[in-house]
């Protein structure tokens, strides 16, 4: 997993039928002493680290399974991303710098072609800086999950019992 990935990826086929695919991450999630915990419910499989090591930039592993026709085997897709509050976080962040820039371009530029005072446009530097800071804290935060992130990768691979290249 290099730096500079938004959400890595992974997709595979597996040989075996979705359903015994979920009942093994079930089986597996509950033994004693493992380094992640999570949730398989239907065709859906969420991996996170143990609440002790968890922080702020802890990642999760969000896996799929599409059952194919014959039903004898699964397309499996992987998602690593951090927890849901983090991600509404940023979200939230760059939707409302975003909006701001637009906003303060609009009037500033509308200001500035009729020739009135546009001082508003000395925010758009700001703002800009603003959203560079929050693209670096998320970067920052990704390096700081980064181990942890592993940690998820091969607890999902000694699970499935194959090696997973990630995209």
């Amino acid at each position: 997993m290099s730096s500079f990935r938004m959400r890595p990826r992974f997709e595979l086929e597996i040989s075996r039928p979705a359903d015994a695919i979920i009942d093994h991450f079930r089986n597996q999630l509950h033994q004693p002493g493992l380094p992640c915990r999570g949730l398989a419910v239907m065709d859906h499989v969420t991996i996170r680290v143990r609440k002790e090591e968890l922080h702020f930039w802890s990642p999760q592993l969000n896996v799929t399974l599409f059952r194919s026709p014959d039903g004898l085997s699964t397309h499996v897709t992987g998602r690593y991303g951090p927890m849901p509050n983090v991600w509404t976080l940023f979200t939230g962040g760059y939707l409302l710098f975003g909006f701001l820039f637009m906003f303060v371009s609009i009037v500033g530029f509308s200001q500035y072609s009729l020739g009135q005072p546009c001082q508003i446009l000395w925010f758009l530097p700001v703002l800009a800086i603003l959203i560079a800071l929050l693209y670096v804290s998320s970067q920052l935060g990704q390096k700081l999950g980064a181990e942890q992130m592993f940690t998820l990768h091969h607890f999902f691979e000694e699970t499935i019992g194959q090696r997973v290249h990630i995209s």
